[in-house]
């Protein structure tokens, strides 16, 4: 029904925005790794709400519980890890009139259209809540390829609206990324970021914003030939998240504008090792990672819900307004970074697994 992620490495995410909590399942991960809750919590802390003046002011610790899957001396037990954080600061009265009118360009219609009923308090599954449980199996995902690889996963806010951050080759620090509220890099751009998020609050509108990801350290070969390719993977779980709009790897749509000649990654040996000169492929060819870094942007349209009239239906079909209220952010890129990280481990990890049971389980030096 769509609540799965993953073939060996896999996740199960459940739970709604005003529920009793949002949790996550997460079954194949090796036995034998150090875990720490506080690990998890780590990346949780930048996901949650109310962290700063441009994220919604909902209050929630998401204080993470693991229910199952861990040893007494910390170690995963290679059975399913359960874990959920209890949701303590619903509101559910704001969702009153948003129950009987549908948001304009929200999943309201959508979710009441494919199943006849919805549950509209936070909006349900369609919240960015859902996600709680993608970045807590992503933290463990992502400490997986760290110690196995030494893989690093980097994801920082390029845009928000127009306002874009000068471009650069080499992937930014997390202190770099984490010195203002909306994780952007480039101290000059983050100020007329954060201006910019804030002038659409006041005036009761949204905007939207591009994040960058840059991932390091990854072994050639990871990816499958023809449906699985490894950017068509990662475009799906990037196209996954809420409010998402645009996925590309590389190059991407600039690409279009270069010649062959100009576009190819010319081959180099480089230190005894196969390298490219340069990563317009963006560290994956042939749905394959090449051994570059590779890098990829996901777009984000502006948070639908604003605090404006806007013109809609109801339940009934009847033509009426509809101004939103409770806490949303006005615009979804700063919380977003850690989400894009935790589905790009998961995605990687799932394919180093695949290739390693593959190509590294049977011995056949012995065959006549």
């Amino acid at each position: 029904m769509g609540n799965t992620f993953g073939q060996l490495f896999r996740i199960t995410t459940f739970g709604e925005s005003h529920g009793a909590g949002i949790g996550v399942i997460l079954d194949g991960c090796p036995p034998g790794l150090l875990l720490d809750a506080a690990e998890i919590q780590r990346e949780l802390d930048r996901r949650r709400p109310g962290q700063s003046s441009i994220s919604t002011p909902r209050k929630e610790a998401d204080a993470v519980e693991i229910l199952s899957g861990i040893t007494r001396d910390g170690l995963t037990a290679g059975t399913p890890i359960a874990m959920i954080v209890r949701n303590t600061d619903q509101r559910s009265s704001a969702y009153d009139e948003m129950s009987v009118r549908f948001r304009p360009s929200h999943a309201d219609y959508t979710y009441q259209a494919k199943y006849g009923l919805r549950i509209a308090e936070g909006g349900g599954r369609a919240s960015a809540r859902e996600t709680i449980g993608r970045v807590a199996a992503g933290a463990v995902a992502k400490k997986i390829l760290r110690v196995a690889d030494g893989v690093t996963v980097t994801a920082w806010v390029e845009s928000v609206a127009d306002i874009r951050m000068p471009e650069g080759d080499a992937a930014p620090t997390e202190a770099e990324i984490e010195a203002n509220e909306v994780r952007c890099p480039h101290p000059e751009t983050a100020a007329r970021m954060i201006e910019r998020i804030k002038n659409a609050r006041a005036d009761g509108d949204s905007v939207g914003g591009v994040i960058k990801c840059r991932i390091q350290n990854v072994p050639a070969g990871l990816g499958e030939p023809v449906f699985d390719r490894l950017e068509a993977d990662l475009a799906k779980a990037m196209l996954s998240l809420p409010a998402s709009k645009g996925f590309e790897v590389g190059s991407g749509f600039a690409g279009t504008l270069m010649t062959g000649l100009a576009h190819n990654d010319e081959f180099e040996n480089r230190d005894g090792r196969i390298r490219t000169s340069t990563n317009r492929s963006g560290g994956i060819q042939g749905g394959i990672s090449n051994g570059e870094d590779i890098v990829f942007r996901v777009a984000f349209k502006p948070t639908a819900t604003v605090m404006r009239a806007q013109r809609t239906v109801d339940k009934d079909g009847n033509e009426c307004e509809l101004t939103g209220k409770g806490r949303h952010d006005p615009c979804v890129v700063p919380r977003a970074a850690p989400i894009v990280e935790a589905m790009a481990a998961l995605v990687l990890l799932d394919h180093r697994m695949r290739h390693a049971a593959q190509n590294q389980t049977f011995d056949f030096a012995r065959q006549d």
